[in-house]
This record gives structure tokens, sequence and C-alpha cells, in this order.
């Protein structure tokens, strides 16, 4: 018997070749390239992740091959998927009766790359995780196999009931009809209930780290076993491990948790309740800014702001699918008090679209109307749980920069091409110069429904496509991640150290409009049905601030820095002048302070260095009688005296253009030579 292969696209090898069964994939990969067989992890035949050491089927059609290579987001997804049950055969084999949770690989989280939740016979602690990391580099070495088996449920069941793995006889029953695999690492203990693909042995797993040991709940649920979950890291090669290791050493110094608490941005209350955020002055004055420009681009734009509740019935979150498809993410239901005898429900709003839907509703539209743009500062609620909330990262509340676009499909093509290039504009504003973008579309998985006909996805599609190859924008066509209700482009930069973020969003609908049957009359004088565009350019007003907070250290250009110039006298008796200075700084609305203590100046310059106020004006005997101001910028020192007129100007300058450096040589002749 044989079979007929292809390699798929991509690699120097063409046309179809023979192969006798039985056979894996790996010997069929040799027929095409030894080199790049050597080089794989994995593969995927007819579009399924599959091992190595799969059999190839019996099949009349071409089987289709593509080697998945460690140098790959899905090489690197299998590494650390594989890493993570290294982790616990290590975890098993240090401490037998330890009970096994999941344990995925973490693909867009900036902090790990993988965990596994374990219940151990003892409380586990940060020093032991050397030893782990120990016993996982003497396995590697050892060149364990992965083993896959395929079996009928009932069988697997036996086998986790015998190694008295209540947690996995529970996902078991949930997750498996019929026949499902479990996995082996031979010459170890470890067995696991898994979908795979893995790498072929642990000698493939070079490059690993753990990093931390935390609390968990078995599905996040406080009611139900609490266990412990370790974290690692994992990459191809150790070069990639190093550079990330001393990537995440300059992370941890610009954690936007510690700055905010350090210059006294913002806070978070566990009295008040996790994951809600308080906006203290200082970091309030970087979100006005922050909205400010928004709002004034908007109005620029064509967007009309409007204002919507914070709650709605509960209907309306059945009729727009966010009860059916959100539930997990939806605050309970809350009742009017008995008192008024009203049986009205009223859920808080995760998302502002079904508000825009109704402002849209309020009358009959005419194509002539369209495009519609309506935008929001819109405060929204997510019931996130407890572990996974991170600092203003991941919050229970917060305010989304919101707009929903109701257009002719049309008009969709210009209306995306305009999303594009507004988000592209907001994040240059703010300092972020490169870019990854996604487009999430349709997958070939029957098994997921998605609503609106083949020709519709085509179309959007294509119509998302268009927009960015209009401006040579290079994206990563994302197959089977789009949403059920319409493709997406998805925006990602990199901040000052090389990690990406994702930020802006631009979401094509079908659904909605169908849910809320929407309508505008066309030329024809007929109703038709309007295409919605959802867009979020900060993505959320929190997150964005964390990742500006990160990006910059706490070093916020001018135009964003919560104090702009901090005003020092160098004794008492220059009060009066420093004074003097400070109301005519805030009479031209730049944000000031006046250090009026008693301290050295060299106390007041050091506390204004710890705040990363980008400019200090030093005010002694000299400076009044002259009336000038002696000029410090935070990174380039003292730059001289000056006439306060000119120092304004400079600053009005910086503000008007949202200048992103300070460049003195352009303005000043000379450091110290204090002239223009």
């Amino acid at each position: 018997m044989e079979v007929n292969v292809s390699l798929g696209e991509g690699f120097n090898t063409k046309g179809v070749k023979t192969i006798q069964l039985p056979a894996t994939v790996l010997d069929a990969l040799k027929l095409f390239d030894r080199e790049i067989a050597k080089k794989s992890i994995a593969a995927k035949l007819n579009g399924q992740e599959v091992d190595l050491n799969r059999q190839l089927p019996l099949t009349n059609e071409i089987i289709r091959l593509e080697p998945i290579l460690p140098n790959t987001r899905e090489g690197l997804e299998v590494i650390r998927h594989s890493t993570a049950h290294l982790l616990a055969a290590a975890v098993l084999d240090l401490f037998p009766g330890t009970k096994l949770g999941i344990g995925p690989a973490l693909m867009d989280d900036p902090r790990y790359g993988f965990f596994y939740d374990v219940i151990a016979p003892r409380q586990l602690t940060e020093a032991d995780l050397p030893i782990i990391e120990r016993r996982m580099q003497e396995m590697a070495k050892r060149n364990l196999p992965y083993r896959r088996e395929e079996m009928e449920k009932e069988k697997i069941l036996e086998i986790f009931r015998q190694r008295q793995e209540p947690l996995k006889c529970e996902l078991i029953d949930e997750k498996v009809d019929k026949i499902a695999s479990v996995y082996y690492i031979d010459n170890s203990p470890f067995i696991d209930f898994c979908l795979g693909p893995h790498v072929p042995h642990t000698g493939k797993l070079r490059a690993f780290k753990l990093l931390a040991i935390s609390g968990a709940y078995w599905k996040g649920d406080s009611n139900r076993e609490q266990m412990q979950r370790i974290y690692g890291i994992a990459f191809a090669t150790e070069e990639e491990l190093n550079a990330w290791l001393k990537q995440r050493e300059e992370a941890e110094k610009r954690d936007h948790r510690r700055l905010g608490k350090e210059l006294d941005l913002f806070s978070i209350h566990e009295e008040y309740g996790q994951g809600l955020i308080f906006w203290h002055p200082k970091g309030g004055a970087i979100r006005k800014e922050m909205e400010d420009y928004l709002r004034s681009e908007l109005q620029k734009r064509g967007y009309g702001m409007v204002f919507t509740p914070h709650i709605a019935k509960r209907q309306l979150w059945q009729i727009s699918g966010h009860e059916e498809n959100y539930a997990d993410s939806l605050f309970e239901p809350m009742k009017m008090p008995e008192k008024f005898n009203e049986e009205i429900e009223f859920r808080i709003k995760p998302m502002n679209c079904p508000f825009h839907i109704g402002i849209y509703k309020t009358r009959m539209r005419s194509y002539r109307e369209l495009p519609l743009r309506y935008a929001e500062l819109g405060t929204v609620y997510r019931a996130e749980l407890s572990g996974t909330l991170h600092g203003l990262m991941r919050v229970r509340g917060f305010t989304q920069d919101d707009a929903h676009i109701f257009c002719t499909p049309e008009q969709v093509e210009d209306e995306v091409g305009g999303c594009v290039d507004f988000a592209y504009d907001v994040l240059k504003t703010f300092g972020f110069e490169k870019f990854k973008v996604e487009l999430s579309v349709r997958g070939k998985n029957d098994d997921k429904h998605y609503l609106g006909s083949d020709a519709d996805w085509e179309k959007a599609e294509k119509a998302l496509a268009n927009a960015l190859e209009k401006r040579n924008i290079a994206y990563e066509r994302i197959e089977g991640e789009a949403a059920f209700y319409g493709p997406k482009i998805d925006i990602k930069v990199e901040d000052s150290i090389g990690r990406l973020w994702q930020l802006s969003t631009i979401q094509f609908d079908f659904n909605l409009p169908e849910r809320f049957q929407l309508e505008y009359i066309g030329e024809d004088n007929k109703p038709h049905r309007p295409v919605m565009v959802h867009r979020a350019l900060f993505g959320s007003i929190e997150r964005f601030f964390g990742v500006l907070i990160e990006h910059y250290a706490g070093a916020f250009p001018f135009w964003l820095a919560p104090i702009q110039v901090a005003v020092l006298p160098i004794t008492d008796r220059i009060n009066d002048y420093a004074e003097k200075i400070t109301e005519q700084l805030r009479a031209h609305d730049f944000r000031v302070e006046a250090n009026l203590k008693s301290d050295k100046i060299g106390a007041k310059i050091r506390d204004a260095q710890m705040q990363k106020i980008p400019f200090m004006l030093i005010l002694g005997d000299r400076e009044k009688e002259a009336e000038l101001v002696a000029v410090r910028e935070r990174k380039h020192g003292d730059l001289g005296q000056i006439k306060l007129a000119e120092f304004i100007k400079i600053l009005q300058n910086l503000r008007r253009s949202r200048a992103i450096a300070f460049e003195p040589e352009k303005i000043f002749s000379g450091k110290g030579g204090g002239s223009l």
C-alpha cells in the first residue's frame, strides 16, 4: 500500500512523492528534505497539527504535509507545551503523589511562557524551583520519548482513577465523547490527557527556566481545590532565552505597578475591590491629555461623541448574544428592590456596542446619512477571576475608546482604511514606531459556526485585506482566529524594550445588525441591512496607560508628563520669586510644582529626578536679580539661564508638537551657555 504526499508552500520542494505504508510523518518529510525533517519538531497533516511519529493514513487523496519548525510561532507553542509536560514529569518524580491540573503554553503573556497547576504532598516554595528545574534538565538530557496513544474514554478514566487523579477524571468526563489521546513521557511517571502535538523527545527541549510559583484554584473557582501554579519560560535556543531574561530584568524595572505607586499615578484597593482602578491627580492629568487628544481627533474625522448608561435591561444582553456567548465575563443580573414591585432585571454593561445601536435605531436611516460614526469613552465591567487580574493590564472596570461605524457594504473598505490610518496616527503620536499587524479570518474548521454566507465572508475579508495592502502594511493572516461574527485586524506595538502589546482592533460585524434588525433605506427606496465596524485604538484607557508607563519607564514626554516643570528655589529667600514664576507658568496652562521646602538644592533636584519631571528651574539670587531661570532637563542636565518668556515659548512648542524627545542642541547654544 502506498500514498501520495506533498509538502506545503514556502519550502524549496515541489511536486508529489509516493511512500509505502506503514510510514510516519517524519518518514515522509525525509523523502523531501532530510535537513528540514531533522529541524522539524511537529507537523501539519492536512492542516491538523500532529506529532512526527503519527502514522500516515491510507487515502486516495494527496496528503498535504507542512513541517512545524522551532523558529515559528506554532513551533514555539509546541516547545512550551512540551516543556510544561516536562515540568509536570519532574514534579511527579520529585514529589510522588502529586495531583495534576492543567499545563498550557502561554503565547501572548509577556511575563511567562507556560505553567502547570499541581497539588503536591507538601506546600512548594520558590526554593523548590531550582531543584525542579535541575530535574527537568536531567530528564531532557536523557532524550525521553513523548508517546501518544489513542484509547476509549472508559479506558482513559480507568488509568487516571488508578492514579487517583480526580481532577483529570473530571476533565475527561467533560471533554471526551468516545475516543481521545493520552501522552506518556517514557521512563518517567508522567501521563496526561492531552491533544498534543509534542516534540519527539525531551532532548529537543534545550532552553527553559522556571520563574515563579503562586496560588491558584481548580478552574479558577475559589470554592474548588486550591492548587499551586508553577510558571516557566521556554524557547528554541539558549540565545533566545538569555535575551528574554535580560528583557525581563529590564521589564521588572519598568513594572507599571511599581512605578504607579512611586510616581503617585494610580492605586488599587483590596477593600474597594480587586481590578478597580483609582486614578490619582497625576495619573488623571495624563489621562486627560490622552482623552483631550483623542476627542480632538475624533471631531476632525467626523465622529459624533455619545454618552450611554452603565446598566441596561437584561433582555438587551440576551438579544445581543452576550448572555449566550460571553456569560463567564458578565456580572450577575441585578433586580429592582422588592418595594417597587417591578419584575425587571438589569446587567451592568460589559460592552458599549448595543447602546450605540440604540442610538442608531431612534429613527429610520437613509443611505445618504451613512456612514454614521459614534464614539464613546465608555466604562465597562467584566467579571474577571481574581487570579487573572494584573495591575492596569487586566482589570474588572475599564474605559474603552470605543467607536462603532454603521455603513453600507460598499463603504466598508474605506471605513476600515480610515480606522487603520487613525490607529497608526494615534500610536505614533504616543511614541510607538514598530508595529505588527494580524488579519484574523475564518478558518476551515467545520466545527465552528460562523454567521453569514461564504460570499459575505469573502467580501469582508477582502475589504480588510485591501485596506491594509493599499497602505503597504505587511500583515500576518491568521486562519481560524476570527470571531464567529466577522474578521478583524489587530495592531500590536513594540515597546522600547522589544515587547509586543496588543492595542488597536478593527472588527467587522455581521452579527449585531442581524440580531437587532438594523436597517437603512437605500437608493432604491427599499430597506437594507447596514454593516457594523467596531474599533478601539487605545483598546482601553487603563491598559494603554499601563503600556505607556512601561514604554517610557515613567519618564513621559513633556506633553504627557503629569508635572511638567519643577520650580526649585535654592534658599527660602527666593521663595517669593519661585511662586511668581510658578504662577506665570500656570497662567500658560502648564502643570507646575514649586518645592518650597527648606531642603538643600541637591535634595530638591534628586526628588524631581525621582519623580521624572522633564524640566527643573533652579532659582538663586543671580536668577532673581536678572529675572532669569536656570534650566535643568532630566536627561541632559543643566542647560543654562534663559528669560522666562523664551522658556515658555520652548514649552509651548513642545506641547503643540507633542514631541516625544527633547533636543536641547536645537534650542540652546550649548550646555550651560544660556542663550538661544
